[in-house]
């Protein structure tokens, strides 16, 4: 028997004081939320902070756990937060070719990948949590 092999990755749906979100322009993907794998030794929590810092700069706080999105033929798990901007500046990084803030529905506009809208969409929709969605 092989040992199993998942990726476990947590990203952030960013809200400012102005309620616009957190979009980063990634350099093959796009623009999306801000994201990446778990670290060995890491909580889910811990490192959509961490990852939200490294690719945008900005600084948050989770409010909410919202749900999972599964790529089961990857095997790849996708948790996803809620979480409010409480310091930083926008910075760009090797991850993210441009970053900022925009309007829910110009947003929404903006991310292409169908499934990365749809993450999007049910984080902000408080009656689909806690979510649990496989493609």
């Amino acid at each position: 028997m092989t040992t199993p092999k998942h990726f476990v990755s947590a990203a952030t749906i960013v809200l400012n004081d102005k309620n616009e979100i957190l979009l980063i322009k990634g350099p093959l993907r796009g623009w999306e939320m801000p994201g990446g794998i778990v670290e060995e030794g890491e909580s889910l929590k811990a490192a959509a902070i961490r990852e939200t810092k490294e690719e945008s700069g900005i600084d948050i706080e989770v409010v909410k756990f919202c749900g999972i999105f599964q790529n089961v033929e990857r095997a790849i798990c996708n948790t996803l937060f809620l979480a409010k901007a409480i310091g930083g500046e926008t910075t760009t990084s090797s991850e993210s070719l441009e970053v900022g803030f925009f309007p829910i529905k110009e947003a929404l506009e903006m991310v292409t990948i169908k499934n990365f809208r749809q993450r999007i969409e049910y984080c902000l929709n408080e009656n689909t949590h806690p979510f649990y969605v496989e493609f």
